[in-house]
């Protein structure tokens, strides 16, 4: 039996032959719902009688069904081949009754078993929460025709009805939540300096409230490669447009309506902050100043950034951790591979030691299907982001990747959803450790 912890990946190819197998949830000090939802290629609820839970015990092909395994209080039953192709993965969630929070939980797992007895098991605790009704466990999806298990672990504000209208289903008689928008004195101003940015603005609120970061405060980085095979993407406006929704998330993270932007190829450049007053075509006024040049160079970036925001940086000479009254959340975009993996990888292991989150997006080309939501990488064209992502000696787990076919891929609220993937919980652990106020 394999212990998993949050983030690991399993095959099902001989675990669980023909995608037959069962799920079990328990939950010591603690009641839970379960639920399981299964989700088209964009992540949405396409069918809603593919939500199954305690009113709907079964889906209409019989792929999965409400069914405890052994002793367990709750779970499933699954027979994947007999879901529909339009199912890409099925999340299984469980929230908690009435105003209790994840943090009262004791001790809780979810197990996997097969014909062969009980083969994994994803175990959590109250200690990994905070104020969340409901948590996202784990995901099973389809990856090269066949299935993989995914342990998420990830706390969700709002209970079960959040839980449904996040997937894209209805809530029956709910009324409408209160809207969540910025300060009014930033709405205003987005309004009349970048009429343009203010769907962009609410829509990283939502996902904000969604992640229990509706009040939290951060600086924004974002960090581009300018190496010469980003030309197309430059060109069409592609980089522009991404940018323009991290300075939307800028917008909702700090007040100040800007962000920091690093430029990377064979050298760095710090550019001149990216803000209401500048953001139309500020990509091509930029690349101007600073023209594509060879080379891909991670580490030289990411020490840049940190020399930037802890100016007394020293390699792996700092033994205390750093500490800011707001931490740092860095959107590292590229669409290649690096020359300085060791750099690399020694700077994002002292940076551990400091408040600053690092989001790596790998833009990739020729792969088989669109990225998943909530970080599930398949087809992923970067094995050392991946690595990256899964760094050993590091003090907190301080990094996220995602790839996409290009900037463009996701919808919106689909892409902020993506952006909050690790970093609530990389939050937790930097606040316990006294690194951020």
């Amino acid at each position: 039996m394999q212990a998993l912890s949050r983030g690991q990946r399993l095959p099902l190819s001989t675990l669980a032959p023909d995608g037959v197998l069962q799920t079990g949830v328990s939950a010591q000090g603690l009641a839970l719902d379960v639920a399981c939802f299964a989700l088209d290629a964009g992540g949405k609820l396409a069918d809603e009688r593919y939500m199954t839970f305690f009113n709907q015990p079964a889906t209409p092909c019989g792929g999965v069904a409400l069914d405890a395994a052994g002793q367990d209080a709750a779970g499933f039953s699954f027979q994947l081949a007999r879901l529909p192709g339009w199912v890409e993965r099925v999340s299984i969630v469980a929230s908690t009754e009435g105003a209790a929070t994840m943090a009262q939980l004791q001790a809780g797992y979810l197990r996997l078993v097969g014909p062969q007895g009980e083969f994994a098991r994803f175990t959590f605790s109250g200690s990994d929460f905070a104020g969340e009704r409901a948590v996202m466990l784990g995901e099973l999806y389809r990856k090269n025709g066949g299935w993989r298990f995914m342990a998420v672990g990830q706390g969700f504000n709002g209970g079960l009805d959040a839980l449904v209208r996040h997937f894209g289903g209805a809530v029956a008689q709910e009324t409408p939540p209160a809207p969540s928008t910025p300060s009014v004195d930033l709405e205003k101003r987005v309004a009349q300096a970048a009429p343009q940015l203010v769907n962009l603005v609410k829509s990283a609120a939502v996902s904000l409230e969604k992640a229990g970061l509706a009040q939290h405060r951060a600086k924004v980085c974002l960090v581009l490669d300018i190496s010469g095979s980003m030309s197309a993407l430059y060109s069409k406006g592609l980089v522009q447009k991404f940018a323009e929704r991290i300075l939307a998330l800028g917008c909702r993270f700090d007040d100040d309506g800007e962000i920091d932007v690093f430029l990377f190829g064979r050298n760095v450049h710090q550019g001149e902050a990216m803000g209401l007053s500048n953001w139309s075509n500020y990509i091509k006024g930029i690349i101007t100043r600073h023209p594509l040049e060879g080379d891909t160079r991670y580490g030289a970036a990411i020490e840049a950034v940190r020399r930037h925001y802890f100016p007394d940086a020293r390699g792996g000479e700092r033994r205390a951790v750093a500490k800011a009254a707001v931490p740092v959340y860095v959107m590292f975009v590229t669409d290649g591979s690096t020359s300085d993996k060791p750099l690399t990888e020694r700077q994002l292991r002292w940076a551990s030691r400091e408040p600053i989150f690092w989001q790596f997006m790998g833009i990739g080309k020729g792969r088989k299907s669109k990225a998943k939501a909530l970080a599930s990488f398949a087809d992923s064209d970067f094995p050392f982001l991946e690595k990256l992502d899964e760094l050993d000696g590091r003090l907190v787990d301080n990094a996220d990747f995602f790839s996409v076919a290009s900037p463009d891929e996701h919808p919106d609220a689909a892409l902020y959803d993506l952006l909050m993937n690790e970093y609530p919980q990389w939050v937790k652990q930097v606040r316990a450790l006294g690194m951020i106020g």
